[in-house]
């Protein structure tokens, strides 16, 4: 029997970039391998550089240890500065936003998100399809952890 999840009719979404998802409040943004590259791209620098100012190892829901970008004091991404400041080479986590494992897990948990992100129930109406594609796409690409020698 195929899972019926409650986006079967699709939901919309267009982003703002209001930069709600980037502030104010504490969380991970998870790297893999080609955002690495991406970012070193966008920015300019090698790996280690990219690494040694932009980034931290944290503990994920797993207990490993992962790559992630630092925030500033403040709780925004270190990489926001009145916007995006690599937002053409910004990391997959970013870019699949809203269609993440733990907003896509419940309508309820949708609405709650939705309650934040002004771009979340409006806009571009995305397939269950192509929501399924994007959940797939994070999950596809390896964060980058101590345990998993990537580095």
């Amino acid at each position: 029997m195929e899972k019926s999840f409650f986006f079967a009719s699709g939901l919309k979404f267009s982003c703002k970039r209001c930069s709600s998802c980037c502030r104010y409040d504490a969380g991970f943004v998870f790297l893999t391998e080609k955002d690495l590259l991406n970012l070193s791209l966008a920015l300019n620098m090698d790996k280690d550089r990219l690494i040694s100012l932009y980034c931290r190892w944290v503990t994920d829901w797993k207990g490993d240890e992962v790559l992630s970008l630092k925030e500033k004091i403040n709780k925004d991404c270190i990489l926001w500065d009145n916007g995006c400041t690599v937002y053409k080479g910004r990391p997959l986590q970013c870019i699949t936003f809203p269609f993440w494992e733990s907003i896509m897990s419940s309508a309820e948990s949708w609405d709650i998100t939705a309650s934040g992100c002004p771009g979340m129930n409006c806009g571009k109406l995305y397939t269950e399809t192509e929501i399924l594609e994007a959940k797939e796409l994070r999950v596809s690409e390896p964060i980058i952890s101590k345990m998993g020698d990537q580095l």
